[in-house]
């Protein structure tokens, strides 16, 4: 299979596992960063070698392979604006000489929403279970000369063909699977959301059922590098960011907001960094076990 490889001098420090953060569909090795994904142009698999200097050597594969290294700059972070941030938290200063991480986006939004919603009040462990048998039984073997095992994950239309059903062996209970499926017979519509303005994201977002807050908010940190995107509705977060912003071991969402209001702009950053720290809130109870719900 052919392939097409470019170089690309940044003006900014990029970082391959800050690119990657949280986005399931990117693998890091020692070789650099691999991103198999559905594009509009067909199947491409991306390949970002870590960065030496301010020069990053990159090569992709598949139909999907030059609409990808058109958009390595803004994977690796090149539109999110860092160097506006103003930490005003001992925390948040001792992160920031470390360095200030950047937001990529991989206008890809039905990809990042198939692991968001599976992640929607289950455990982590479970989403990722359900991840990884959904996208060996419906996704693509990534092309180009990739890692073993590396698939991407099934395009919406794939999903789109299949009956909540067919998901709940894979351990996706029925309302889940309905979110879903609901997103992957619209995904040409929020694929749109990419260039617009917050509020009709969130309205185009939201219009499907069984989308919220706290799902949009992925969509735009990783879709769109939105900076100021907080999830609303996250089991750990209001608690860890009242507990480093203000000592306290509970918080709601209303709290938090209330103490991410002074960085506005950079609230999603805040959070981030405040996850990288390390430090988080008190746990009280006992550890949940683990919930398949393919054994259900």
């Amino acid at each position: 299979m052919t392939s097409d490889r470019r170089r690309y001098e940044l003006d900014f420090a990029a970082d391959l596992r800050h690119a990657a953060f949280g986005n399931k569909s990117m693998r890091l090795d020692r070789r650099g960063l691999w991103w198999p994904v559905e594009t509009p142009d067909g199947l491409g698999t991306l390949h970002v070698e870590r960065p030496v200097g301010g020069v990053v050597d990159a090569e992709a594969w598949g139909p999907g392979a030059s609409w990808l290294l058109d958009r390595v700059p803004d994977v690796l972070g090149g539109r999110d604006r860092p160097e506006t941030f103003r930490p005003q938290h001992p925390t948040l200063s001792l992160v920031s000489r470390r360095g200030v991480k950047r937001f990529g986006r991989t206008e890809r939004v039905f990809e990042i929403l198939l692991p968001t919603i599976l992640g929607q009040k289950v455990q982590t462990k479970a989403a990722y279970a359900s991840l990884r048998r959904i996208v060996a039984r419906y996704g693509e073997q990534a092309p180009g000369p990739v890692p073993s095992g590396l698939r991407a994950f099934p395009s919406a239309a794939r999903l789109a063909s299949i009956g909540s059903y067919e998901l709940h062996p894979l351990g996706v209970e029925r309302k889940r699977a309905d979110t879903i499926l609901r997103a992957a017979k619209v995904a040409h519509r929020l694929e749109e959301v990419v260039g617009m303005d917050t509020v009709d994201v969130e309205r185009r977002l939201r219009a499907v059922r069984g989308i919220g807050p706290w799902t949009s908010a992925w969509v735009r940190w990783h879709a769109l590098g939105d900076a100021d995107a907080v999830p609303i509705g996250d089991f750990h977060i209001p608690h860890n960011v009242a507990w480093v912003l203000a000592g306290e071991p509970r918080a709601t969402d209303e709290r938090m907001l209330e103490l991410l209001a002074p960085y506005e702009g950079h609230r999603g950053r805040v959070v981030r960094m405040i996850k990288s720290s390390g430090e988080s809130a008190p746990k009280y109870g006992p550890r949940l076990s683990i919930m398949d719900f393919a054994d259900r």
